[in-house]
């Protein structure tokens, strides 16, 4: 553990900066100074952005950067990279690059021999993980197939794997999803997380014989998962 200035110091490069994924008590004290010490910010979208810069009275120049003007911008980010600027990016919710935005610029930083630098945060994926009492040994899927052939696909390959396995899914898609579950992963236990980092959080253990015995009942307790 260090707590020095000099080893602190913020260099020119790019810092993948993690954002909380819904309580923002979670945002890091170096997420903190590196944002304040950045020259321009990039935001998968700068009004969500806003809010959490806002609130830590951060006033930085924001460039929009997201997964339909990534390659545009290139171009712009790497000049500002090698004039030895402070770049951070950060999405949404949660780390950059991570099934969000960011990869091409990274490959490119990597490609130029640019510095990079992660700074860790709150993460969906190990909240989920530590709270679930299956496997530590597990898969990250990132966000799932929109078709439902590339789904089955997906889902058939995976269910073979001996560990846990972990994605993300907006709400209003997992209704979608439930019937592949159950023909894939009948003999698992499925933890389902909502608001993961909030107070009023939701975690449900999905059992497929217990939704089998319970296929009647009007109302399920399925918290249906968003990463935040």
């Amino acid at each position: 553990m260090h707590d020095d200035k000099i080893l602190n110091k913020v260099k020119p490069g790019l810092y993948c900066v993690a954002t909380p994924i819904g309580n923002l008590g979670d945002i890091t004290l170096r997420a903190i100074n590196i944002l304040k010490n950045s020259d321009v910010i990039l935001c998968e979208d700068t009004r969500v952005s806003k809010k959490l810069l806002n609130h830590l009275k951060i006033n930085k120049e924001l460039i929009s950067y997201h997964k339909f003007n990534e390659q545009k911008k290139l171009k712009q980010i790497l000049g500002l990279l090698r004039e030895n600027k402070i770049i951070s990016i950060i999405s949404d919710a949660g780390t950059p690059t991570i099934s969000d935005p960011g990869n091409i610029l990274i490959r490119e930083c990597i490609k130029e021999g640019l510095d990079i630098y992660p700074i860790p945060g709150a993460s969906a994926v190990s909240a989920s993980i530590s709270i679930s009492g299956f496997s530590d040994k597990y898969l990250f899927l990132g966000f799932l197939p929109e078709k439902k052939r590339d789904l089955t696909n997906q889902f058939k390959k995976v269910s073979q794997i001996g560990c846990s396995i972990v994605f993300f899914i907006s709400p209003n898609k997992f209704d979608k999803i439930k019937d592949q579950l159950n023909i894939f992963f009948s003999d698992r236990e499925i933890l389902i997380c909502r608001e993961i980092t909030k107070f009023k959080c939701g975690n449900y253990w999905y059992n497929n014989d217990v939704h089998k015995k319970k296929k009647n009942e009007k109302k399920k307790k399925i918290i249906k998962k968003k990463k935040y």
